[in-house]
């Protein structure tokens, strides 16, 4: 029976599971992300989130610890360099797997495990809110700024109307009498209308009867 064992032997031997997490460890410092099974991610989190801690302190003891687990010095230094000194101020937690569905072969539940801090999508989320945050504060102040200009361009629509008054007062003096003393030799006379001629026909019939 096999009661108390909480280890995933992943239905392999102890060399060949220590070598597979050593491999998949030194994979993960070097490019930040691997896909694997979820079983596999969940013990290689197990197995490397201590090496990351250890690599917070880069001295001669934690080197050598840190390589007796990887095997691998191009791991080691970039474990040290770069992702100890990206992870300096996180206490702990350096991995996220994320499920990614079922393989098509054997229906296995895949995952993918990267490292937190190298993510750039959720880095710019991040920063992105930040900048939405300072935004609003900005909008808000330039409303304020922006007030004084509209009732500048209203005061400059007032002086416009007062002008078009102005000319209509200066339509509505001009005197109707002359314009129509004017315009009156063009028109017709009441003696060469044609009702007058009428007028004759019906007097000179009148006369006959």
């Amino acid at each position: 029976m096999r009661h108390g064992k909480k280890i995933n032997h992943l239905g392999r031997t102890s060399s060949h599971r220590a070598a597979m997490l050593s491999n998949m460890a030194s994979s993960l410092i070097k490019h930040k992300r691997i896909v694997t099974t979820v079983a596999k991610a969940k013990s290689l989190r197990v197995f490397v989130e201590p090496l990351i801690t250890r690599s917070k302190n880069p001295s001669t003891h934690n080197y050598r610890t840190v390589f007796s687990y990887l095997k691998d010095k191009q791991a080691v230094t970039e474990l040290f360099s770069v992702v100890g000194e990206k992870v300096a101020n996180r206490p702990g937690g350096y991995t996220r797997i994320l499920k990614t569905g079922n393989r098509a072969g054997d229906n296995a539940e895949m995952a993918m495990i990267e490292l937190v801090d190298f993510n750039e999508f959720f880095e710019g989320f991040n920063a992105d809110k930040k900048k939405s945050s300072t935004r609003r504060s900005r909008r808000g102040g330039s409303k304020s700024k922006a007030a004084p200009k509209k009732e500048e361009t209203v005061e400059v629509v007032t002086e416009e109307v007062v002008s078009d008054e102005a000319t209509v007062q200066e339509v509505e003096d001009v005197p109707v009498e002359e314009v129509t003393a004017d315009e009156a030799p063009e028109t017709p006379t009441n003696e060469s209308a044609p009702e007058n001629t009428d007028d004759k026909v019906s007097a000179e019939e009148e006369k006959k009867d």
